[in-house]
């Protein structure tokens, strides 16, 4: 149990550790450099790949959807996106409305 508390303490360490130089070095760090746009891009790449396997290969009860369903709720919540001033709010939950929606419908027929 004590290795538990004692791994425990060694995460909350190094996260709040990369925390804390975050914030150190935020104000010295120049959002416009060629650093920040890749970090920026790579950033949105691990998301968007996330997204794709989730629409993809998903787990969990969103697996037993059909890949029709996910792909209409995904091509919803982008069109939302576009049409609400890009709010992220809205598109998120106008994909998972579609979701229900279509599972409620294919349950009921």
């Amino acid at each position: 149990m004590n290795g538990l508390w004692l791994l425990l303490l060694l995460c909350v360490i190094a996260t709040y550790c990369w925390r804390g130089l975050g914030v150190l070095l935020s104000g010295r760090v120049r959002t416009d450099s060629d650093l920040c746009r890749w970090l920026e891009c790579m950033a949105y790449a691990m998301v968007t790949g996330l997204i794709a396997r989730m629409v993809v290969m998903p787990t969990g009860i969103l697996a037993g959807t059909p890949l029709a369903e996910r792909l209409l709720a995904c091509a919803a919540a982008l069109l939302c996106y576009r049409v609400s001033a890009r709010n992220l709010f809205a598109s998120v939950a106008c994909g998972v409305a579609i979701i229900v929606a279509a599972s409620y419908w294919r349950s009921a027929t």
